[in-house]
């Protein structure tokens, strides 16, 4: 399977939805990155109790490399989160903040599942 999807740039500012893979392309509670509109996209597939697809930039601020999408899911204080590979800051997957360092938060995207497929709606203006 290819761990990137690229997805030609484009004016978004009406907030279309981006097909990034099918769901049962991602292993559960892992990720994997898409180039989506020149940004580096983390996916995640969270299999809990409420089964659920998140999406936050993929490159870690602190190390700035593109690697959040291979680090390890988890809880933490009652927050879904990743833990960088590298430092192993905590990122939360719903808003980006990371846990340890707040000035080292990512962008957090809308993510969905629709006939199974995943879709990432990209926002205008940046990272968080």
């Amino acid at each position: 399977m290819n761990n990137e999807r690229t997805v030609p740039a484009a004016d978004n500012r009406d907030g279309d939805w981006i097909t990034v893979c099918r769901h049962d392309d991602i292993v559960p509670d892992t990720g994997v990155c898409a180039l989506l509109h020149g940004r580096h996209v983390a996916v995640f597939r969270i299999d809990a109790d409420d089964a659920k697809v998140f999406a936050i930039d993929n490159v870690d601020p602190r190390a700035k490399a593109s690697v959040l999408s291979r680090g390890l899911t988890g809880s933490l204080g009652g927050r879904v989160v990743v833990a960088s590979p590298l430092y192993k800051h905590h990122f939360d997957l719903r808003t980006g903040e990371c846990l340890e360092e707040p000035a080292w938060s990512v962008a957090a995207y809308d993510a969905r599942v629709v006939d199974g497929d995943v879709m990432v709606r990209m926002h205008t203006g940046g990272a968080a």
